[in-house]
């Protein structure tokens, strides 16, 4: 009884510590509101990073970057890092970019934990009130 009451407890707290960081696997949705990635953001060298893990639509799987220029340019949309160089401030992540493979577009971003399970993304050209906000919901 112990042992089975010890392994709930640490898969409770396991799964709380979890859904409070912007660190996991998060669903990505298309203009039209329907879920079409899923994209994992994680840390390196103490930033955040982001890449697509999974595309949804079977005909994309092999789709390509071809809006996007330079080293992405013509690059396979699955395994694209995305989201590069933000760096914690307080209880947000800013300072680095995203790329948007459906234009091809590299936008200043930051993203914030709204939510334990939600995940705000503003991408901006210049001043963050020009631009647009996505809401990222943790994958399953």
């Amino acid at each position: 009884m112990k042992k089975t009451l010890s392994t709930i407890l640490f898969i409770t707290v396991a799964f709380s510590i979890n859904s409070q960081t912007i660190f996991g696997k998060w669903n990505s949705k298309n203009d039209a509101g329907k879920v079409d990635s899923v994209l994992e953001v994680y840390e390196k060298d103490g930033k955040a990073h982001a890449k697509v893990v999974e595309i949804l639509n079977p005909n994309r799987k092999d789709a390509l970057c071809q809006d996007c220029k330079g080293e992405y340019k013509d690059q396979p949309i699955l395994g694209l890092n995305i989201l590069s160089g933000l760096e914690k401030d307080d209880d947000e992540w800013s300072g680095g970019t995203v790329l948007d493979p459906r234009n091809g577009k590299v936008y200043k971003c930051y993203i914030k934990l709204v939510k334990p399970n939600k995940l705000k993304l503003r991408g901006y050209v210049g001043l963050s009130l020009f631009g647009k906000t996505a809401y990222w919901e943790r994958a399953e």
